[in-house]
């Protein structure tokens, strides 16, 4: 069984220049513009991906309709 519910992968593009976790979390702030729904923000930065979980699976699909599942 697994944790990963109510939650959203965010992956960014391995060709970029240098991302920084700070650059991945101002991001998440910028565009998707969370607020206390979140219960963790975890940031793999080798793998560039940021994953994001929700408290209600409300805000999750919330979120997913506003950005078309694409940023």
């Amino acid at each position: 069984m697994s944790d990963r519910q109510n939650t959203i992968v965010c992956c960014f593009d391995p060709r970029s220049p240098l991302i920084t976790a700070f650059h991945m979390h101002e991001w998440i702030y910028e565009n998707l513009r969370l607020a206390e729904d979140v219960r963790m923000i975890q940031i793999d930065g080798p793998r560039r991906r940021a994953y994001i979980k929700f408290t209600s699976c409300e805000r999750m699909q919330t979120v997913l309709q506003d950005s078309k599942g694409q940023l």
